[in-house]
């Protein structure tokens, strides 16, 4: 990678390990190295997606003192709090827990701000100057959510029940943004096909299809993705992580299979809009009840989360 400016990308461990992403893995270490090990940045894709939403928000220019970002799902990760280390204003949203049952249950839900720094990233003055937390709905954005520099989101939009509803997601968050903002987001990826896939369910797997389709429909809109679907080639990229996950963890088996990592820097044009917009025909059809003809319509099938 070098200093090529981030666009987006599978993860790779070659991503992984390019110097300005390994430094902000050091920043945020004690989120992810709770035994104090000391050992290098473990090859995991959770590692991964934070630290390559934080370099690919500095590059743009946007951790800074004034600016404002939107994490959406935010769960318990660390970024709220180095956001707010940078000098910026953070929103952290999540949905109610009466609604995230489960994520609440394996402590991967957030229902107020003091979860959001609890690895200390943050001087605690400076995060609770900068940080606010409010239940948001993925699926219902309200509408006052706007004029954002940033929004963000970790494997989050993977989970809104259907294909359809995460890239509707990704096109309607689009509005919270100022023209020139941008955002970033990670979600699961099918490695193994671009034709059968998880379509519907806790938990969806993006084709390259669908994310072509995806991007497709942003730069009609007026914004700007670039793309790329490098899966890596050295022997962490290969190894593909099965339950109780004891390998590196870059790719891993959920059901029949292979998932990692993808992530989306989007720019905001100065016109950017989110209508006129139409759903994939095979997607249209979820939403009048049909079968979706994506292969499995059904959860994942074996047990997964957030944090995988």
């Amino acid at each position: 990678m070098g200093t090529a400016r981030l666009r987006s990308c599978l993860c790779t461990e070659e991503s992984l390990h390019a110097p300005e992403l390994l430094g902000w893995a050091d920043r945020i270490r004690s989120a992810w190295d709770r035994t104090h090990s000391g050992l290098p940045v473990l090859p995991h894709r959770k590692v991964w997606e934070w630290i390559f939403i934080i370099q690919a928000l500095s590059e743009r220019g946007v951790l800074r003192e004034g600016c404002r970002g939107l994490g959406f799902g935010v769960g318990q990760d660390p970024l709220a709090a180095l956001f707010a280390s940078q000098g910026c204003e953070i929103l952290a949203t999540d949905i109610g827990q009466a609604a995230d049952a489960h994520w609440a249950a394996t402590d991967q839900h957030a229902s107020g701000p003091a979860q959001l720094n609890q690895d200390g990233i943050c001087d605690p003055s400076v995060f609770d100057r900068a940080v606010t937390f409010r239940e948001v709905d993925m699926r219902d954005i309200p509408s006052d959510l706007h004029g954002f520099d940033f929004t963000w989101s970790a494997c989050a939009f993977e989970h809104l029940g259907s294909l359809a509803a995460g890239q509707e997601f990704i096109l309607r968050q689009m509005d919270c943004l100022r023209p020139g903002g941008y955002a970033v987001h990670t979600t699961e990826f099918n490695v193994g096909s671009n034709t059968r896939t998880v379509g519907v369910g806790d938990t969806v797997l993006y084709r390259r299809r669908d994310l072509d389709y995806l991007v497709k429909a942003l730069r009609s809109l007026g914004h700007a993705v670039d793309i790329d679907y490098e899966t890596g080639t050295s022997p962490a990229d290969l190894h593909v992580d099965h339950p109780p996950w004891s390998g590196p963890h870059l790719k891993i088996q959920l059901g029949r299979y292979v998932a990692t990592s993808m992530a989306l820097i989007i720019e905001k044009g100065p016109s950017g809009r989110t209508r006129p917009w139409r759903p994939n025909p095979a997607w249209r059809a979820h939403r009048l009840g049909q079968r979706i003809r994506f292969g499995a319509l059904r959860a994942v099938e074996t047990a997964t989360s957030r944090g995988q």
